[in-house]
């Protein structure tokens, strides 16, 4: 008998042995709730994903597992929406709680992630069936409450509603300070076919694609121009936008100084109205300016108050914008470009203006406090045009050249941030682009399939 218990056991302890051992990523992200569903395509914008679960993960006090979840139909997603009663605003609480993260950090990247994840296409079970809008909740922000998430394309009258969702989305990262064409990253696949039996449509959904599937994959159909974008950006209605007040203040606090005798903090300008970084009222300072260009003023000063008393007074609201948008680039322009990089697909990485100051570095009037997140900013902004390029057809090659410039490019940022020599820029670089026309080949052949 003690033989057999002998036996027993050491099968017992075999067989524990032999267990298969359960991932650490599955535990976060459990694997048949985001893949028990109907047309699967959370994945698709990976990079947005990415971004609002960092600043998810600052502060979660609503306890949401993920913000994958919030992009699942709602069986799925109720196993991670947490203290979230209706599933229903799961996708909308997670963007809100991001944004108000991102916010507090003064984060303007990570706001607009946010805004655009709050606009991503939800799963559905069918080929054109609407996601259901969240009415339970108000969100706190009211840029998020502005948005509504992108429906599917083959629904009736979505082109129309989508259109209409990305340039208010456009809007509302205009109004932060964002770059507004980053909305036309919202968009979703083109139209499937109604009644298809496997659900599937256009759509992808490839879990360890960093940028995401619709980009690397040419799937992303816009839905309106980079006209129509920058025709909505300029009639953004004018006067007390809190929001981008308190952006300009975030950002511009620290970097745009008064000179001796001024209460006046430096203004701001955008493409659309934003309050000046300081929220005083003193005598002969303008409090908020138009411009239609994206500069904001980012250690610029001004030289009198009352060299602009007389413009305020009057209410010449021109002069005073054309002013403080040559002072704001003149202040750019008076910097160091310590942004090395040479590639040039879709267009030059943006400088990288270093100056004085607590926020030394400034990329297209965003200021940063370190070089790692000012080159991060360049590469993106670079990253963006070269994909605009490529889907629009302007770049021949595909997506996937653009997603290789980008590392090339950070690369290279790394090794200036680090005193590495610029010879390992150049070969970084030319690392990462070699073998680009295979990679391009891959592209197509995976849309092909698509």
């Amino acid at each position: 008998m003690k033989y057999e218990t002998a036996v027993i056991l050491i099968a017992f302890f075999g067989l524990s042995q032999a267990a298969p051992i359960v991932d650490k990523r599955s535990q976060l992200l459990p694997r048949y709730a985001i893949r028990g569903r109907e047309v699967p395509q959370e994945h698709s914008h990976n990079k947005f994903l990415d971004s609002v679960r960092t600043s998810l993960n600052l502060n979660n006090p609503d306890e949401i597992q993920d913000p994958v979840f919030g992009l699942l139909g709602n069986a799925a997603a109720a196993v991670g929406q947490g203290k979230i009663t209706d599933t229903d605003c799961l996708h909308q609480a997670t963007a809100d709680q991001a944004f108000t993260n991102a916010k507090a950090a003064g984060d303007v990247d990570a706001m607009t992630d946010a805004l655009v994840f709050a606009a991503l296409e939800r799963n559905t079970g069918s080929v054109g069936l609407e996601s259901v809008l969240c009415t339970a909740i108000t969100a706190v922000n009211p840029e998020i409450a502005a948005l509504s998430q992108h429906q599917d394309p083959a629904a009736d009258g979505a082109a129309a509603k989508n259109k209409a969702i990305t340039l208010e989305l456009a809007k509302q990262i205009a109004s932060i300070g964002g770059d507004p064409t980053i909305a036309l990253q919202s968009g979703t696949f083109a139209p499937g076919t109604i009644g298809d039996p496997t659900g599937a449509g256009n759509t992808c959904d490839t879990e360890d694609d960093v940028e995401g599937c619709i980009f690397s994959q040419n799937l992303l159909v816009e839905d309106a121009t980079l006209d129509e974008i920058n025709a909505a950006v300029a009639g953004v209605a004018t006067g007390g936008d809190a929001a981008a007040t308190a952006v300009a203040t975030a950002i511009a606090t620290d970097a745009a100084t008064a000179t001796a005798g001024s209460t006046c903090a430096a203004q701001v300008t955008s493409t659309v109205t934003v309050a000046a970084a300081a929220s005083t009222d003193a005598a002969g300072c303008p409090a908020q300016v138009t411009s239609t260009i994206t500069v904001t003023a980012a250690g610029a000063t001004q030289t009198s108050a009352a060299g602009n008393a007389s413009d305020a007074t009057a209410g010449n609201v021109s002069d005073a914008t054309a002013g403080n948008a040559s002072d704001a680039t003149a202040g750019a322009a008076a910097g160091t470009n310590v942004q090395t990089f040479t590639g040039a697909l879709g267009g030059a990485a943006p400088a990288i203006t270093e100056s004085t100051g607590d926020r030394p570095f400034t990329v297209n009037g965003n200021t940063f406090t370190n070089i790692g997140a000012a080159v991060q900013r360049s590469c993106d902004i670079q990253n963006n045009a070269c994909f605009n390029a490529a889907n629009s057809g302007a770049l021949s090659g595909g997506t996937a050249q653009c997603q290789q410039q980008q590392q090339a490019c950070v690369a290279a940022g790394n090794a200036k941030r680090d005193n590495i020599s610029s010879r390992f820029n150049a070969d970084a670089y030319n690392a990462a682009v070699s073998g680009g026309s295979a990679a391009a080949d891959n592209s197509a052949d995976a849309e092909a399939s698509a």
